[in-house]
């Protein structure tokens, strides 16, 4: 891990400098998620990393093919990175990742098959960085993290004592500091030039209604919303014009199409003839969707 942290900063090197470009209010971040295991199978690369900007993958690389490759609509913007540089970068990244997860191994006592994951990455808010994180979980446990603040690493875990004294006596604390708070937001900036399209765009929801009478003589109602985008979307029952307290909800996570769905329902007597009606809003609509529903339905 003490050299993950120059490969990192070499990665922004490499891959040119950013030109800062005005954004809209945000938030915007960047994401590099990562996973290793020590005894991988045929079809289980020993390690993988994914390119997140705010909750769209945006590229992917595993060890198996060697490749850093565009997601999406990412794969159409050519400019937007070196593909053959970065698939660079992410083996050799993946080579010293796996080596941090042997030594941790080691702290344990561990033999056999383990996993070590990783979230680095920055938000930024009106063009300014505003926050940034950087955990590494080990077997899924929380392992170590690194505060921007003190700066530091902040071990979760006793033995990651042993990575928080060999990280800092290599010097890693202000390297990372200064990846997370520049380099990455420098490189965020980068991204958005290419990227706004997507984050920024609004897709407004279809809804549709369900309605099926359990063996109990209770109907439950369904409002589904979905092909919906960014995630956030309000949802709601109304009997005649009075809010009903929802049985359940629920929400889908990003689909292939790059949209979201979400979910509420109600349960009602059978022989309730009471109109109901369904309430959608999201920052797509200019005022609240109401979709109603009758007996006859």
């Amino acid at each position: 891990m003490s050299a993950m942290v120059p490969v990192l900063l070499s990665l922004m090197l490499v891959l040119g400098p950013a030109v800062p470009q005005e954004t809209q209010d945000g938030p915007y971040s960047l994401t590099y998620s990562s996973s290793g295991i020590s005894m991988p199978k045929e079809g289980f690369p020993s390690f993988q990393a994914t390119g997140y900007l705010n909750d769209q993958a945006f590229f992917h690389y595993d060890s198996e093919s060697e490749k850093a490759e565009p997601l999406g609509p990412w794969k159409q913007v050519k400019e937007i990175e070196d593909w053959e540089q970065l698939s660079k970068f992410q083996k050799a990244r993946g080579d010293f990742f796996l080596q941090n997860l042997k030594d941790i191994m080691g702290y344990y006592k561990d033999t056999g098959n383990h996993t070590m994951q990783e979230k680095y990455g920055c938000k930024l808010c009106n063009n300014n960085y505003c926050g940034a994180f950087w955990t590494v979980a080990y077997d899924g446990r929380d392992y170590i993290k690194f505060n921007t603040e003190i700066p530091a690493w902040i071990p979760l875990q006793p033995e990651a004592v042993n990575t928080k004294v060999k990280w800092e006596t290599e010097g890693s604390v202000q390297r990372a500091k200064a990846s997370l708070e520049e380099e990455c937001t420098q490189k965020l900036q980068k991204y958005l030039q290419y990227s706004r399209p997507f984050l920024d765009r609004q897709d407004t929801p279809s809804v549709s209604i369900t309605s099926h009478v359990d063996p109990g003589n209770i109907r439950i109602l369904k409002c589904l919303a979905y092909n919906f985008y960014p995630r956030p979307v309000s949802m709601y029952w109304t009997q005649a014009d009075r809010a009903v307290e929802s049985e359940s909800w629920g929400e889908g996570p990003l689909s292939e199409n790059g949209t979201y769905e979400s979910w509420v329902v109600v349960k009602i007597p059978s022989s309730d003839r009471d109109p109901y009606s369904c309430h959608v809003q999201h920052s797509s609509l200019a005022q609240p969707l109401t979709v109603p529903w009758n007996d006859r339905q």
